[in-house]
């Protein structure tokens, strides 16, 4: 399965690169006649596979080679793209022609395709971006590569190949911002990924077919040990089946010598009929009594086999109740130990539990203690408090009788009040006894006195 998958990727590759179409039912038919036990084809197989022309018909020799080469380029040297383009210069803003080679994080520029003189690089990253320009100096199917060092603008041959490198370009960039691996890498790793799966699932088939196939020998090993048995239990039916009627046989033949005894003493007593009536009576009461014997005989066979039966099955049935009863025997043993151990638990729960109620109760109290000594300072702490507030009740009266005496002094006292929000000032009164502004017109009142006074 792994090879003819390979195969398939390769052969649609090479199909896609010659521009033809895919024939999955053509592939089908080949990969029946495709021996999958070897590990794979050779280098010398797959030339013929591909210069057959069975998965090429209608293309030349040239169209071939090209594809061959274009999907070497891509699954071994990471060429996602080549092509001539107009690359216009940094310095002295020429367009030349450059050989253009798109990998999966660089785009290298020749002089010519043969790849020997090598004029520069573009080095691509998740920062880097493309986007078409308008026409312009005479030249079409322009597009931009932005990079965080340097741009290039380049011209396309045509409108098409001009799409195809943007995409392209654009393609490798979004693979790199996302840290992706390029698209046939990925595909790849998709592929291995997928090989080891159908690996996996063959070795799980096997191993499933292993077991089944033990299983099947082991159930074919109790079948014939259960039918050893069985022939061992019809024998021995059988021996008994023989016994019993060896044992009929010979009442049969007692009887039979008797019923000939009889029949002898019947033909002596029938001379002797006329002189011996009563004994003649006497016989045929005996011969009914022998007949009724003989059924008694048969019948006791009968209850005798049937008796063998039951006590078979009630054999049986003893064995199974005593395997069950020391099943149960074990089992009581079990709980019983369970219970003891269960019990012994409790026990010490109970305890842990009682020492725990101790431990609490003595927190309790303690807790309660602690309780009590917070009343008592909460009622001292109250009692300060009414202290204070009466001493703030006097202090209030005193500055108030204070305010009304100095009201009428203008600047000479001033009252704590709140401060402004400016920048505090230290002046002759005191920190923040006055504005900024009302310090300036002090100034100015107390510098025009002075002047008046001299």
């Amino acid at each position: 399965v792994c090879i003819s998958v390979q195969i398939e990727y390769l052969l649609k590759k090479l199909t896609e690169a010659m521009g033809a179409g895919w024939q999955q039912e053509q592939f089908d038919h080949y990969k029946i006649a495709l021996n999958t036990s070897r590990e794979g084809l050779s280098a010398w197989e797959l030339i013929d596979l591909v210069g057959s022309g069975q998965f090429s018909k209608g293309m030349d020799q040239q169209t071939v080679s090209m594809a061959i080469n274009e999907v070497f380029n891509e699954l071994i040297l990471d060429v996602l793209k080549q092509g001539y383009m107009l690359k216009k210069g940094h310095k002295r803003k020429n367009w030349t022609e450059r050989w253009f080679v798109l990998k999966p994080n660089i785009i290298s520029y020749y002089v010519s395709e043969d790849l020997k003189d090598k004029k520069g690089d573009i080095i691509l990253d998740g920062n880097c971006c493309v986007e078409a320009l308008p026409d312009k100096d005479g030249k079409k199917c322009l597009f931009l590569i932005k990079c965080l060092d340097k741009s290039f603008e380049i011209s396309a041959s045509d409108k098409k190949k001009k799409q195809e490198w943007i995409q392209a370009i654009q393609t490798t960039v979004t693979l790199l911002r996302a840290g992706s691996p390029p698209p046939h890498k990925e595909a790849r790793q998709k592929r291995k990924e997928l090989r080891q799966k159908l690996l996996a699932e063959q070795e799980e088939l096997e191993r499933q077919m292993k077991e089944l196939q033990t299983a099947n020998e082991n159930k074919q090993k109790e079948l014939e040990t259960v039918r050893k048995q069985l022939e061992a239990a019809a024998a021995r039916a059988a021996e008994e089946e023989k016994k019993r009627l060896q044992t009929q046989v010979e009442l049969q033949d007692r009887f039979s010598l008797e019923l000939e005894r009889e029949k002898m003493v019947r033909q002596k007593m029938e001379e002797q009929v006329a002189q011996k009536s009563s004994e003649l009576e006497q016989y045929l009461q005996r011969v009914r009594e022998l007949e009724e014997m003989y059924k008694q005989l048969q019948e006791a066979l009968e209850d005798e086999k049937q008796a063998r039966q039951d006590e078979e099955t009630v054999r049986k049935l003893q064995a199974r109740l005593l395997e069950e009863e020391s099943a149960k025997r074990a089992e009581l043993e079990k709980w019983h130990l369970q219970q003891q151990q269960t019990i012994q638990m409790t026990e010490a729960e109970k305890q842990e539990l009682e020492n725990q109620r101790m431990i609490k109760e003595q927190a309790l109290q303690v807790a309660m203690q602690q309780l009590e000594q917070l009343e008592l300072e909460r009622k001292e702490a109250l009692e300060q408090y009414e202290e204070v507030k009466k001493k703030l009740e006097t202090a209030a009266n005193n500055t108030k009788s204070w305010k009304d005496k100095v009201a009428h002094h203008e600047g000479l006292i001033r009252l704590i009040e709140p401060g402004s929000k400016n920048p505090h000032l230290i002046t002759n009164w005191g920190p923040a006894a006055f504005t900024e502004a009302e310090l300036e017109q002090r100034q100015k009142s107390w510098k025009g006195k002075k002047a008046t006074s001299e």
